[in-house]
């Protein structure tokens, strides 16, 4: 009997264990599904949040962008109309758009007068900011920044630097946006001296612009560019004539050549210019491969000209970049009180080799 109660009691012991093995399992599982529901309902808040969140940028959105009411004028430079100016056009309005600014366009005819006349009509104005060329030069541009600094108007530049007015101004905003101008006329006239495969006591000529202050540093670096590599260079300075309709150089070009048929390098410094080579070309009896032709910008019809033969070389001084970058620049100095920054630009060569690349680009406008 009492080996059978032993028994018994290691059975009883036994159950008793087990039992209580199994009994926080059981009670466990409930609060284990109350948990995954809580999980449920927290990723169901979370998910509404997200939600919300969205739907607060959509109305931000839409009710307006970062730098509404800042209004800006900006002298594109050039004529209304011309390719340098229909592809800043586009730089100019998507930076509009992105950024809810409002811009007023003048043109400045590639004038330096025309564009220091524009100046003292967009101050006039009273905007928030002014854009415009550095082609005038530091000394000619400095009074009217200083008028314009004065008067809480932030003032940013393109194209051709003004180091002075950059130096002076920096921390109220001005920066500059474009190509370090005799570096960037440097670059293209040594690259073409090595495509072309000229040598010393070649000839080559620059058609230029080195009367005008900031605008002419691109020329001199061409000029320094040959004559360093041997040539025989002859300059030519764009008449003001010519600057504004480049056709009229075409009996420029003709005579020039009859009179100096043994040279072999020409460098316009000028995007119009470059454009019309094929018909300067002709005009002087010159085939594609007669005279290595190299010069600035991208347009339909340099992008024709590189794929005709008539033009070998192109510096892209991106004119795109011209037009959306200083805007921003100017909208981070108004809203954000950042100081000028200084963006070089328009490093980039095109021949025959990647014209195909960015043709549709250029076709758009946008290069």
């Amino acid at each position: 009997m009492k080996k059978r109660g032993k028994i018994f009691t290691t059975i009883f012991v036994t159950i008793l264990i087990m039992a209580m093995l199994v009994l926080p399992v059981a009670c466990t599982t409930p609060q284990t599904a109350s948990s995954g529901a809580a999980t449920e309902e927290t990723a169901a808040t979370a998910a509404k949040e997200t939600v919300a969140e969205t739907s607060a940028e959509e109305t931000a959105a839409k009710e307006g962008k970062h730098f509404e009411g800042i209004n800006i004028v900006f002298d594109t430079g050039g004529p209304e109309g011309n390719p340098w100016s229909a592809i800043l056009y586009n730089g100019i309005k998507d930076a509009e758009k992105d950024l809810g600014c409002k811009v007023t366009m003048l043109y400045g005819d590639w004038s330096p007068e025309k564009m220091i006349s524009n100046f003292k009509t967009a101050l006039a104005t009273k905007p928030d900011g002014i854009i415009t060329f550095g082609a005038p030069g530091d000394d000619a541009l400095m009074p009217l920044v200083d008028e314009a600094i004065s008067n809480g108007i932030i003032v940013e530049i393109i194209n051709s630097p003004c180091p002075k007015i950059e130096a002076k101004y920096k921390a109220e905003g001005v920066g500059f946006v474009g190509a370090e101008m005799y570096d960037f006329g440097y670059m293209l006239a040594k690259a073409a001296v090595e495509k072309a495969g000229l040598k010393a006591g070649d000839r080559g000529m620059v058609w230029g612009l080195i009367s005008q202050p900031a605008r002419g540093e691109r020329s001199k670096g061409e000029v320094d560019a040959l004559k360093e590599a041997g040539l025989t260079v002859d300059y030519l300075e764009i008449s003001p004539d010519v600057n504004a309709d480049t056709t009229l150089g075409i009996p420029v070009f003709s005579g020039y050549v009859a009179s100096n048929p043994d040279v072999k390098l020409v460098i316009t410094d000028h995007g119009g210019l470059t454009g019309t080579f094929e018909a300067l070309l002709k005009g002087a009896g010159k085939g594609p491969d007669d005279i290595y032709a190299a010069g600035f910008d991208m347009s339909p019809a340099i992008v024709e000209g590189v794929r005709n033969g008539y033009i070998d070389l192109v510096a892209d001084h991106e004119p795109y970049v011209h037009g959306y970058l200083p805007i921003v620049q100017l909208c981070f100095a108004k809203a954000y009180k950042l100081a000028g920054l200084h963006i070089n630009c328009g490093a980039g060569l095109v021949d025959k080799n990647n014209i195909e690349e960015i043709a549709p680009l250029v076709e758009k406008y946008l290069r």
